[in-house]
């Protein structure tokens, strides 16, 4: 980046669209526009009215560390240090999962179901960054949120994300292994949960971007994908009302075998939510 004309912001986007793009980068242009903004300290649109404006070389610094971050793979959404999640801007770290738009199709689920009640008590396993739980307790104002994670730092984030949307007075996050929280005195209308369900072999696959910085323990879904979802299956019953319902997001090629493992828990399935691929991603199963 050294030649005799002033690296204007339109200078510097255009440069890095150039370098992302010939690195492999799928977006180069929001990405370029992603980290200037960030490097500047303001949101990408006010770069539109920012072209001809000089960035201090301190600001010019921070955001040539940033392309090089990101051309190692490291996922802008770490870089940023947040991500939008059904309309809400969440933080995230390389702690938890980022959170991604099939995920949107559990909470417009629990959304749907919760609403209908009065109260309602739900469960979220494997929090993460809280983006599930805290998005549900503000969209559904009657409902109260246990969230667990047993990451200790999965924790302190999805705590922050709570207080930062005022959910935080009804979604009280605990760290824990699933259910060991949970009392055995405590029920819930609904458990949900995106847990880790991507088989142990299959984990080396992923792209590099989501297998060298996302955590493995939020991925890998033991030898066959389903470790954490039998689990789910087997203790739900022991903290869910009657009546009550589960949901829990499973991969895209998952479905079949989904179902019988719902079916040999003694669970019936009544409803299978689909992603915009025609994917089934979503079931909802009730004892």
């Amino acid at each position: 980046m050294s030649t005799d004309q002033p690296w204007t912001i339109r200078r510097l986007l255009d440069w890095t669209k150039s370098f992302l793009a010939g690195k492999g980068v799928d977006s180069p242009r929001l990405e370029a526009e992603l980290l200037l903004g960030h490097a500047l300290g303001c949101p990408k649109i006010a770069l539109y009215t920012r072209y001809e404006e000089i960035p201090s070389v301190t600001q010019r610094a921070a955001f040539k560390d940033l392309v090089q971050q990101r051309i190692t793979g490291r996922p802008v959404a770490y870089l940023l240090g947040k991500k939008e999640f059904y309309s809400l801007e969440f933080e995230v770290g390389p702690s938890v999962l980022i959170p991604r738009p099939d995920s949107e199709w559990l909470v417009a689920e629990t959304e749907a179901l919760v609403k209908c009640l009065p109260t309602a008590a739900v469960l979220d396993l494997g929090t993460g960054s809280g983006c599930l739980a805290v998005a549900i307790a503000v969209r559904v104002k009657s409902a109260a949120i246990t969230a667990v994670d047993i990451s200790r730092e999965a924790v302190e984030i999805a705590s922050r994300n709570a207080t930062k949307h005022k959910v935080s007075d009804r979604v009280r996050i605990v760290q824990g292994d699933l259910f060991g929280p949970i009392g055995s005195d405590t029920a819930f209308d609904v458990i949900l949960s995106n847990p880790p369900y991507i088989p142990s072999a299959d984990v080396q696959n992923l792209d590099p971007g989501v297998r060298n910085f996302e955590p493995h323990l939020a991925l890998d879904g033991g030898p066959d994908g389903f470790t954490i979802i039998n689990r789910l299956l087997e203790q739900a019953p022991a903290v869910l009302k009657p009546g009550g319902a589960i949901l829990i997001e499973i991969g895209h090629d998952q479905a079949d075998e989904a179902r019988r493992r719902f079916a040999a828990g003694g669970w019936s399935i009544d409803r299978e939510v689909k992603d915009n691929a025609g994917h089934v991603r979503v079931l909802r199963g009730r004892r």
